[in-house]
């Protein structure tokens, strides 16, 4: 009988013995593939545009995050395009695998910029944003074509320099940036606006790579700040893989349509 008792409870060990095997193998197993697929996922890249700030990418981020991208938020200096995309250089520069670059208005230029002569970079998503040809630049596409109101919004500072520093009026941020987002929310972003130099705007770009790297292109129908009409040439002109446009949207279309934005960049990240 006290044989029996023992044989059991060794038979009983075994099985335990096996079954956490069984089970840390799993967990190891589970924790590689996570691992191997976080590593083959592109870094998302993202930069904000004049009249903004990194934060408004923060529900598109949140969203993509919850996919397994790794994400980062650029700082966009608003100096100069040249600049500018030498700052963006340098992030794109410190990451390892693919990154697909996504650009929101003045953005577009800078990623545009950036991304010349990188190898890494896979994508670019222009959000309501300029994706000017060699020696173009924001005012002179936004000038193609009729539509744009913000030079009647803007408040010109004058720099040190000479120049001008552009923001947009409080009083006017919500109708002519974001005019579909809450008022709360457009009045935190009218304080917190980043402004833009004149000279940035119109400095002309010395790259054009989407004409070698794959882009894709998202606008909204009621953008006041760019004309939809100057985005849909931009996007056809580089022959988009996919272009959408939301009816009703604003220039905002981060944070007024962040599901949206969110779900074209993975599929970006996605393509072969």
């Amino acid at each position: 009988m006290s044989d029996d008792r023992h044989n059991r409870r060794r038979h009983v060990h075994k099985i335990i013995r096996v079954l956490a095997l069984v089970y840390a193998s799993s967990v190891s197993d589970t924790a590689m593939v996570q691992a191997a697929d976080h590593q083959t996922k592109p870094t998302i890249v993202l930069v904000h545009g004049a009249f903004a700030e990194s934060s408004s990418w923060n529900d598109v981020i949140a969203q993509l995050n919850r996919h397994g991208y790794r994400t980062i938020a650029a700082a966009n200096p608003l100096r100069s395009v040249a600049g500018d995309a030498a700052a963006v250089s340098s992030v794109i520069r410190s990451l390892q695998g693919p990154v697909v670059l996504v650009g929101h208005s003045y953005g577009g230029p800078v990623i545009t910029e950036a991304a010349h002569g990188k190898s890494n970079v896979k994508a670019l998503v222009y959000v309501a944003g300029f994706a000017p040809d060699t020696g173009e630049s924001s005012l002179s596409l936004s000038g193609q074509f009729p539509g744009s109101t913000l030079s009647d919004a803007l408040l010109p500072l004058a720099r040190p320099d000479g120049g001008k520093e552009l923001y947009i009026q409080q009083e006017k941020f919500h109708e002519q940036f974001a005019a579909d987002v809450p008022a709360a929310r457009a009045n935190l972003m009218a304080a917190t606006q980043r402004p833009v130099t004149e000279a940035a705007l119109a400095e002309p770009s010395n790259a054009a790579s989407w004409k070698t790297i794959p882009s894709y292109a998202i606008y909204g129908s009621a953008d006041r700040n760019i004309p939809p009409a100057v985005m849909k040439f931009m996007a056809d002109r580089a022959h988009a893989v996919k272009t959408i446009v939301i009816d009703g949207a604003s220039h905002a279309l981060m944070v007024s349509h962040p599901g949206e934005v969110a779900a074209l960049i993975e599929e970006a990240a996605k393509a072969p």
